[in-house]
């Protein structure tokens, strides 16, 4: 039977002092809200997807087969967009609002589950600090406490999160599967509590992984809790029924897994295609996925190295086997994903935790020196923030004014109180928390990750208020949707649309209030759309005789993103009857 009572933690009392149970909701919720409230949805994957779910929603196409103008999803998945689409369903009248409840609620649950397992994980034996000869260690609950704190502040920290986690795409929910999975490791990790409970919530993760576009992965992690039960094996489980119990029960849940998962898997058929790709990479793509893994998972990943080398000789150990295969696992499936940044989003939790056990054994110095570079990045961030914002809306200084000018043509940032004082506040908060940084305190082991934690907080919450209309201007087709939409008609019935990607139909319907039909249309509509890629192969499929060319629009910060406009030469009328004849 292994042994792991001498570990690299070290943690008194003092150290593990708790971090203010109002201050962390807190800091959750100035992460959380801004990104989802105040902007319209963005190209390309989020507004593609709130097309999908508004389709849905108004039952212009199958649940089980959903299309956006005859075309399947970017994403394929099911579960994201029903779960959008029953909201839209419950608040019609809001539904670019609407659509984001479910998700704003799915990263509110990543958190506490990413919490709760690190503070699972932390009380293990396995895990707890060195015990002093004299007395005076971390209490383990105190301790346990203390991890969990700075788990999910590295998960906040995370430069990766921040705008993946706040877009409606299917990314979302299988951050939050990717979470339920981690909980549930934690569970099967502790041999004397072993319940249902983490056994039906590793099924539910896999069911939400698979239904969420993600079933490779599912299929591939699905075997983990093998592994758990390897690790109540070699623990002090109970010999007889009770040990049955838990190998029967983990066999039957590994199994219910991989049969869901094979389902998603052949639901959602079109993930196999990139296991092909993924055995085609050059050294090109992996040094691209390795720079992507740099900044994607800063500054997790090399806290998440320096715990693997700290704890190498405890590498066996309950607490971090489980955690390292889990997060082997989902960064490794970045590599046939069709958005590795997205697929590398799922890793994250897994990551936080094991940067969290990196805590209790930095040196004074180390742990100084991320204090200051947190302290420095993030100012520095937030001063650019603020002489952008005030170059934008005064001029001055000029050559930041005359850069967004040239960028964004046309932008006129008009003064925005709330958005003022949130930016204010914030940026008060995060000077005194610097201020209270300088002074001295107990070395709290969390206190180099709340600081990393609270700048990556204001740089996003000065970007969601500040600079949010320059964001909507430049990331939006409400723009163009609009002005394509001043040049129709306003007793057009409907207009045909061709060549258009799934983001730009669902931004001509929902900013410009059109009406598409996919070209050529049994009904025949009196406009055409066309984006300006299919131009080429527009007279192949369309009696290009029966339109008039009208207007080339393009967004205003991409000249290279056109759509054409059409009239018809013919009146719709005779074109109808024509038709019937």
């Amino acid at each position: 039977m292994p042994s792991f009572q001498s570990t690299p933690a070290i943690a008194t009392q003092a150290a593990v002092q708790r971090l203010p149970r109002w201050a962390l909701p807190l800091l959750c919720l100035a992460y959380i809200i801004p990104g989802f409230a105040g902007r319209s949805p963005w190209k390309n994957a989020d507004v593609a997807a709130f097309g999908v779910m508004s389709d849905l929603a108004a039952g212009l196409t199958d649940w089980f087969n959903p299309t956006v103008l005859g075309s399947p999803p970017d994403t394929p998945a099911l579960l994201p967009y029903w779960l959008g689409a029953w909201s839209i369903q419950l608040l019609p009248a809001f539904p670019d609002v609407a659509v984001r409840i479910p998700f704003m609620l799915a990263l509110v649950c990543t958190f506490f589950l990413t919490w709760h397992a690190v503070f699972r994980f932390a009380l293990l034996p396995s895990a707890q600090p060195v015990t002093f000869a004299f007395g005076g260690e971390a209490h383990p609950v105190d301790y346990a406490r203390s991890l969990a704190d700075g788990g999910l502040l590295a998960l906040l920290a995370s430069l990766g999160l921040a705008q993946l986690s706040h877009e409606t795409t299917p990314a979302v929910i299988q951050l939050l599967a990717a979470s339920m999975l981690l909980r549930a490791i934690s569970g099967f990790a502790d041999p004397t509590a072993v319940r249902w409970f983490p056994a039906g919530l590793w099924l539910a993760g896999l069911v939400v992984l698979s239904g969420s576009g993600a079933p490779t992965t599912a299929v591939i992690v699905s075997g983990l809790p093998l592994l758990a039960y390897a690790l109540a094996r070699n623990s002090r489980l109970p010999e007889g029924r009770s040990r049955e119990r838990v190998h029967s029960g983990v066999i039957l849940i590994w199994a219910a897994g991989v049969s869901a998962s094979m389902v998603g898997l052949w639901v959602v058929s079109a993930e196999t295609e990139t296991l092909a790709r993924a055995l085609a990479l050059d050294g090109a793509e992996f040094s691209s996925l390795g720079k992507l893994v740099f900044w994607f998972t800063w500054p997790v990943w090399p806290l998440a190295l320096w715990t693997l080398w700290q704890w190498r000789r405890h590498i066996r150990a309950p607490h971090l086997q489980g955690p390292v295969w889990l997060a082997c696992a989902l960064v490794l499936a970045t590599a046939w994903a069709p958005s590795p940044d997205r697929a590398l989003l799922l890793s994250l939790p897994v990551l936080s935790l094991l940067a969290a056990f990196s805590l209790p054994t930095l040196k004074r110095s180390f742990a100084a020196l991320v204090d200051w570079f947190s302290v420095l990045f993030f100012s520095l961030c937030a001063i650019t923030v603020w002489v952008i914002w005030l170059a934008m809306l005064t001029g001055v200084p000029g050559k930041p004014a005359a850069n967004v000018s040239r960028l964004a043509p046309g932008f006129t940032l008009e003064f925005s109180f709330l958005a003022f004082a949130a930016g204010t506040m914030a940026t008060v908060v995060w000077l005194l928390l610097v201020r209270w940084r300088l002074g001295r305190h107990p070395p709290v082991i969390w206190k180099s990750l709340v600081l990393a934690a609270t700048g990556s907080t204001l740089c996003w919450l000065l970007l969601m208020t500040l600079w949010m209309p320059l964001l909507d201007f430049a990331r939006s087709y409400g723009p163009i949707s609009r002005r394509l939409a001043a040049m129709i008609p306003a007793d057009t019935t409907c207009t045909e649309a061709y060549g258009l990607s799934q983001a730009q139909a669902a931004g001509l319907v929902h900013h410009g209030k059109l009406r598409l039909q996919l070209a050529p249309s049994p009904e025949p509509c009196a406009t055409l759309v066309v984006a300006q890629q299919a131009a080429d192969r527009l007279t192949g499929d369309i009696d290009i005789t029966q339109w008039a060319f009208k207007a080339k629009l393009s967004r205003l910060t991409d000249n290279k993103e056109s759509l054409l406009l059409f009239q018809r030469v013919a009146p719709v009328k005779a074109v109808v009857e024509t038709s019937e004849d």
